[in-house]
């Protein structure tokens, strides 16, 4: 009888945990929420700068207004981990063939969550470093990864670390390694992934439209990075460039409005609604255009192209774009 009523009561007090865990308020936290709630949540300091984490942060002095202004990020927020973006994408064998910047697969992705000390009683905020796309994206690739693995309760601090410092808030340089943590993937979604040849068959019909989330330079053929292996974009793709996804405040980057990127959306051809799936060079930018569609704009049927153009030109897929000399 004792038992069963010790039982009991664990069951109850599971129930109140629960209950009283906190809800995130959406894909995007401030930094005030994440200040008043920090001992609710789990912080995962995503960089690939992995020397910054530990190191001081840089200020320099405006001469003219005496105002301090961040220079270089460093340092992190009291009790985060750190998680080396480098092996958010792995290599993996497709076809026989061994690809480049993949998903992990989801048993080595638990296993990467649970070697950050991650636990699955609360939510999690991802914290880019929050001073250029590139690096914003590490986090929203990140962000996308849990969301294929089931994770719902995770978020992206806004204006990142460098948002964090520029506000005066706390820092430390000081390492806290934690406990294995017991995370464990709820789910694979791989209605989030797109295919090669799902990406061929919307070339052809328009259907679902294709975003590219490259540099015009790129997206028109004048430049490539040495993964992809030919000049141009997919034909029907429309750019949505990463320098229009987040406007500049006082050394950081912030997340626009809902408004701002319908109107952005539409002034480069895409439609805010309706099947989409985001590209980019390996995977990586392609995360903020997916972010921007799926989580900000609210177009669930977006996918992305895991793999993107170094995967597409590497079996031999065309491209097209302007003339080179």
């Amino acid at each position: 009888m004792k038992k069963i009523q010790w039982l009991l009561a664990l069951v109850l007090i599971s129930l109140v945990s629960l209950a009283q865990a906190i809800t995130l308020p959406g894909p995007v936290v401030s930094a005030d929420w994440l200040a008043n709630n920090m001992s609710e949540v789990q912080v995962i300091e995503v960089r690939t700068d992995l020397a910054s984490y530990l190191r001081s942060p840089e200020f320099d002095t405006d001469k003219k207004t005496g105002k301090k202004f961040l220079v270089e990020v460093g340092g992190h927020i009291a009790n985060s981990t750190l998680l080396d973006f480098k092996k958010v994408r792995v290599e993996r064998l497709v076809d026989g063939k061994k690809i480049k910047h993949l998903i992990p697969e989801k048993a080595d992705f638990e296993k990467l969550v649970q070697s950050l000390g991650i636990n699955s009683d609360k939510p999690i905020v991802l914290v880019p470093i929050g001073q250029d796309m590139s690096d914003i994206d590490e986090a929203l690739r990140t962000y996308w990864s849990f969301k294929v693995y089931g994770e719902d309760q995770v978020a992206v601090l806004d204006g990142g670390m460098a948002g964090w410092l520029s506000e005066g808030r706390e820092f430390t340089i000081a390492n806290s390694p934690k406990a294995t943590g017991n995370w464990i993937a709820k789910a694979e979604r791989k209605e989030l992934i797109a295919s090669s040849n799902e990406v061929a068959a919307a070339s052809k019909s328009g259907k679902p439209q294709l975003l590219d989330a490259r540099q015009p330079a790129q997206y028109l053929g004048l430049a490539k990075r040495p993964d992809v292996l030919t000049f141009g974009h997919i034909a029907g793709s429309k750019e949505l460039a990463p320098e229009l996804l987040a406007r500049p405040s006082n050394g950081a980057l912030y997340f626009w409005q809902k408004k701002t990127y319908d109107a952005l959306l539409a002034a480069n051809g895409l439609s805010s609604k309706g099947p989409t799936i985001a590209y980019c060079n390996t995977g990586h930018l392609a995360s903020g255009g997916w972010f921007v569609m799926s989580e900000l704009v609210g177009n669930k049927s977006t996918k992305l192209y895991d793999g993107s153009l170094y995967l597409w030109t590497l079996e031999g897929r065309p491209l097209v774009g302007v003339p080179l000399n």
